[in-house]
């Protein structure tokens, strides 16, 4: 044991000088960028407006124009100023803002006051906020997003403008472009890098731009596609969210290609084809995608959107050995498990210690769920929400099974980055005429516990019963001693699901909203309800409970549990 902590102490070393040493290298060759993004000229017209899929509420535009800004969960009065000059002490309202994604909500509306006011929100900002600086405005995520929005409503931004206007447009979208292809060249990692791709791309297809210039921007393209989306069709930072964001901007961008009668990189056609059934695995009964690795509230528009352009209408994917996901369909019952290691550290500012978690529903009632990640405005929630003992899995003395780098006291140097997590997860899926049963294990109690968590999950063909058990198993060297460790197996349930302890403490009957009654029950081990939240609501987070056995690991120990369906007139005592 002593061993595996030192060795995770010398990858957070690793982590902090490699750190050091990009800051220094991009420190160096700022000067010969700064030279290279002087020789660049500025795009001059536009040829094209690409399609924003994204769906649009004509009904904004009034709030818009009367000084109301909704974002991020977040509601600003202007009171007559621009909102470029406003500090609401909230950065992802001030991100929303800057992206200026909300264009399409004007253009929506049709209206000459919408169209107008469009025109002098970009002014307001380009004379405000134009000019590359150190603001949230001009972060790469941000700089990208703008970039694609302008892009695509750049009908109703140009409409009626006049030469100088259009002038100074284009020259914002030159400042943007230089700003992107300087980060990229610094070495920009995370999904941060494809998103910035992407606008690149389509900042060259949509303008008067060189054969060179579409060739380098395209192979900027595809080598962050493979790099990023893996083989199965999952994202690499194993974010369900991720998906649907990213095919809203690369089915867009397969139409440019198309309209300026290019041919379409065929990793960008495969990508996108892998990644729809990628995206049906995370699907429940009731359309709303599984919380795993940084998901939050569904939005349905946006997975309706999406899903339309899936000309094959695949079928959802069951196993994804290399995303880590597994799915399990038995009639109306559907469980996701998460199956799969910590992504790689530039990926996984947003993902969560749920290593063999799962999420069960039966037809649209969602029953075992995991509590999800809130609005980015509940930044100490989101935190709360990354641990262990938030998703539906086994949890050592309340321990997480990854280490977080603001609970390693490295926040100031990696952000939200995870430091450590199971490095060895072992997966096996068989299908009998039974049922389909997985059987999952990973190391993230080993180095602090000496302990492997293995878990077993049985689904049967009729969907009425699934069987699990729970198993932690000691590894530490023969002779050696071992502590008594306490541990909790949680189960979160929906917070539509009413439930009532029975069987003398050795179960819990759980009623559906549809009326459908489903028992959780253990064969030796007594169950606790224990509050729990659920921050997934479309109206904001809200109080539901959790099924616990809670026990004390000295030996190696195994808990099996199971839900099974039961009629009315079977109900326990």
């Amino acid at each position: 044991m002593a061993g595996a902590i030192f060795k995770d102490r010398l990858r957070v070393v690793g982590f902090l000088a490699a750190r050091g040493a990009t800051v220094i290298w991009r420190s160096l060759g700022a000067p010969l960028r700064a030279l290279a993004g002087l020789r660049r000229r500025p795009p001059e017209r536009l040829l094209i407006a690409p399609q924003d899929i994204r769906t649009s509420d004509p009904t904004l535009a009034a709030d818009i124009y009367a000084g109301y800004f909704a974002f991020a969960g977040k509601i600003v009065n202007a009171h007559g100023r621009s909102p470029f000059e406003l500090d609401p002490d909230s950065p992802a309202w001030t991100r929303a803002l800057m992206g200026f994604s909300w264009l399409r909500h004007l253009r929506a509306a049709d209206t000459a006051v919408a169209r107008a006011n469009a025109h002098a929100l970009v002014e307001d900002f380009l004379s405000l906020a134009g000019k590359p600086n150190q603001s949230l405005a001009w972060e790469p995520q941000v700089v990208a997003r703008r970039l694609l929005a302008w892009l695509s409503q750049s009908p109703i931004i140009l409409e009626g403008a006049d030469r100088a206007f259009y002038r100074r447009f284009m020259k914002g979208i030159g400042s943007a472009q230089a700003f992107l292809e300087r980060k990229m060249a610094e070495g920009l990692v995370g999904d941060a890098r494809l998103l910035v791709a992407i606008a690149l791309v389509e900042l060259c297809l949509s303008t008067e731009s060189t054969a060179k210039a579409q060739q380098r921007t395209t192979k900027l393209l595809v080598d962050e596609l493979e790099r990023q989306i893996l083989p199965d069709g999952g994202h690499v930072s194993r974010n369900p969210q991720a998906l649907i964001d990213l095919l809203l901007d690369l089915l867009p961008l397969r139409q440019v290609y198309a309209a300026r009668g290019l041919q379409t990189p065929a990793q960008l056609l495969n990508a996108i084809d892998r990644m729809m059934p990628m995206l049906r695995l995370f699907r429940h009964g009731d359309g709303s995608l599984a919380l795993f690795n940084g998901m939050g509230v569904t939005a349905p528009e946006q997975i309706a959107t999406v899903l339309a352009y899936d000309d094959v209408r695949a079928q959802a994917l069951v196993n994804a050995p290399h995303s880590g996901y597994q799915r399990i369909e038995a009639q109306e019952a559907i469980l996701v498990m998460d199956c799969g290691g910590p992504p790689p550290r530039a990926f996984s500012t947003r993902a969560h210690a749920g290593c063999a978690s799962f999420e069960f529903s039966v037809g649209a009632q969602r029953l075992v769920i995991n509590c999800g990640s809130p609005d980015a405005n509940r930044l100490p929630a989101r935190e709360a929400a990354r641990m262990t003992a938030a998703h539906s899995t086994l949890v050592v003395d309340d321990t997480s099974s990854c280490r977080f780098a603001f609970h390693a006291g490295l926040g100031k140097w990696l952000g939200d980055e995870m430091v450590s997590g199971p490095d060895a997860v072992e997966v096996e899926r068989r299908e009998t005429t039974a049922g389909t049963m997985i059987i999952a294990a990973h190391n993230g109690y080993e180095p602090r516990f000496g302990l492997i968590h293995q878990r077993r999950v049985f689904l049967r063909k009729d969907g009425k019963e699934l069987e699990g058990a729970d198993r932690l198993r000691h590894v530490e060297p023969a002779g050696s001693p071992t502590e008594r460790r306490p541990f909790a197996v949680r189960f979160h349930i929906h917070p539509s699901v009413r439930m009532k302890r029975v069987r003398e403490g050795r179960g819990v009957l759980c009623v559906l909203p549809n009326g459908r009654r489903w028992l959780f029950e253990t064969t030796d081990w007594l169950v606790d309800i224990e509050e729990s939240i659920f921050f997934a609501a479309p109206d904001g987070p809200r109080g539901c409970a959790q099924i616990v056995v809670n026990g004390q690991a000295e030996a190696d120990v195994e808990i099996e549990w199971r839900f099974r369906h039961i009629e009315k007139k079977r109900a326990p005592d």
